[in-house]
């Protein structure tokens, strides 16, 4: 099976909990404005009122927590990129632009490095209740390095996923779907990709909650190239327990992402399969 995270059991992307979308985003303060500082401001506030914030670190972690800021050379690169693989997308598909425009979190983070845990695992990136997405690493920015490029993918079409059921709630009875196969949020790091997979779940970290559930399903979808040959479709012939336990799981998932894909229709008026076409199309 190809998958893209070999260090998965290690690696993770935390949200916090907060279900309260009423979260005030404070300013960082004034700065002498530049010639980036101009460009964030047309292109990225003024547009979508997002605020970019690559100053002022420590603000953005929890206290004990200790990343590196970005460096100044890599905030143009990375906000081209988050134009080009996460905005675009959503632009370019019917009612995209009218979603992306009134649920577009109010602030975007960058850190320059990875946010260690204690208890082994490492934050890919945060969101706080749909005000802000937070991406960790931006100094490894490299788009032809596939782990990294898919690293930050994972990030923010997971975050984002977070705000349609925040707002929208799960889909009607999501959470029964795969009712027997949750974890808890501190013990889904012991499963292998397969064992999440026949619990009928795209990634161990999706264990966790059906609200990661959901999430990671959304972000798996959207910019897992194999997605299909590797969470959906069945394997012909089976000779083994595992292989039919394998299948069980996939159709677990299929439901799932029939599931979700409703309704986000119902709900955003965006059509997952065109979506993840217009995301695959960049990749």
């Amino acid at each position: 099976m190809k998958r893209l995270y070999i260090l998965v059991l290690i690696l993770s992307t935390a949200c916090y909990q907060s279900e309260d979308l009423s979260v005030h985003v404070n300013d960082s303060g004034s700065a002498p404005q530049t010639a980036l500082d101009i460009y964030i401001q047309e292109h990225f506030t003024d547009r979508y009122g997002m605020a970019i914030r690559y100053r002022f670190v420590d603000r953005f972690v929890k206290p004990g927590e200790r990343v590196a800021p970005p460096k100044l050379s890599v905030v143009r690169p990375m906000l081209d990129f988050i134009d080009e693989f996460w905005i675009a997308p959503f632009l370019e598909v019917t009612n995209g632009k009218v979603f992306f425009e009134n649920h577009v979190p109010a602030e975007i983070v960058f850190l320059g490095g990875l946010i260690y845990n204690n208890d082994g695992t490492v934050t890919l990136g945060t969101a706080d209740a749909g005000a802000q997405i937070t991406f960790t690493n931006v100094n490894a920015i490299d788009l032809n390095d596939l782990e990294w490029r898919d690293q930050q993918l994972h990030t923010v079409y997971h975050e984002f996923a977070h705000i349609v059921h925040q707002r929208y709630k799960l889909p009607a009875a999501f959470e029964t779907i795969a009712a027997s196969g949750y974890t808890s949020a501190g013990s889904w790091f012991n499963l292998t990709d397969t064992q999440a997979i026949e619990r009928g779940f795209v990634s161990p970290y999706a264990t966790s909650s059906p609200n990661e559930d959901f999430a990671e399903t959304v972000a798996f979808y959207l910019f897992y190239t194999d997605f299909f040959e590797d969470f959906i479709n069945q394997e012909s012939d089976c000779q083994s327990a595992n292989c039919e336990n394998l299948n069980a799981g996939k159709a677990l998932i299929q439901k799932k992402l029939s599931a979700i894909s409703e309704h986000y229709k119902k709900v955003t008026g965006i059509d997952l399969d065109d979506l993840r076409a217009a995301v695959q199309a960049k990749l």
